[in-house]
């Protein structure tokens, strides 16, 4: 499909650091110009990231390939059981980040239900499209989930977000999910400030004396790094 960037793509730009700076961002975002106040509710937030077999989305992240996707079911709140959400895919080039979204408004789990079922509840609900990308990356390599602050400039032109408090699950080879063994992965903090294009030499001057390193992270890249042990 098509990797042309969209007018309506953002910029995205992350800092990562340990959970331990985490006081010290959120004083600094208080306390900046441009006037960052919480836009909605914290709340867990609950993927499984979806590959190929050959690992495609994780092989093309860790190369670096510029134009790139990777293929998520996303739902919100306490439960780790997949519960109603959207198949997200995300796709990137370069700094630009967009998305498409396909909901699913049935609970794909029920107590028991094995991969196969998961997979086959998700897939009945998804436009012709979604089955597409979703029949393309089959294989359920990883659930993980963390907590979310959502921030805005005053002014609404930047937006922000916190993660913390992050937890992996494999499920590679396994026919029932894995809801209870978790992978040792650092406690790390992720932020991410997102913007349009021409919002861009605005944003350089926000981010300007931000306590944390711009880096390059992906939670898929460190979650399967952790299943697998290193």
């Amino acid at each position: 499909m098509t990797m042309q960037v969209p007018n309506d793509a953002r910029l995205e730009i992350k800092f990562v650091s340990y959970a331990t700076e985490y006081q010290r961002l959120l004083s600094w975002l208080n306390k900046h110009p441009a006037g960052f106040s919480s836009s909605f509710p914290p709340r867990l937030v609950n993927n499984v990231y979806f590959d190929t077999h050959s690992y495609s989305a994780f092989t093309e992240n860790l190369m670096g390939v510029s134009a790139r996707t990777k293929v998520r079911y996303r739902w919100y709140g306490s439960s780790i059981e997949p519960d109603t959400g959207v198949l997200e895919v995300k796709r990137k080039r370069n700094y630009f980040g967009w998305k498409l979204h396909y909901e699913v408004p049935a609970r794909p789990y029920t107590q028991g239900s094995n991969w196969r079922d998961i997979r086959n509840n998700l897939r009945a609900h998804l436009s012709q499209e979604g089955k597409i990308w979703f029949d393309a990356n089959p294989f359920p390599i990883l659930i993980n989930r963390y907590h979310r602050l959502y921030l805005l400039s005053a002014d609404k032109r930047i937006r922000a977000t916190v993660d913390t408090k992050q937890a992996v699950y494999d499920q590679r080879f396994k026919p029932h999910p894995n809801f209870s063994h978790r992978a040792n992965l650092p406690d790390s903090l992720v932020v991410e400030f997102k913007f349009n294009r021409e919002h861009r030499d605005f944003a350089s001057s926000v981010l300007q004396g931000m306590p944390l390193r711009v880096s390059r992270h992906s939670k898929y890249i460190n979650g399967v790094r952790a299943i697998q042990g290193y």
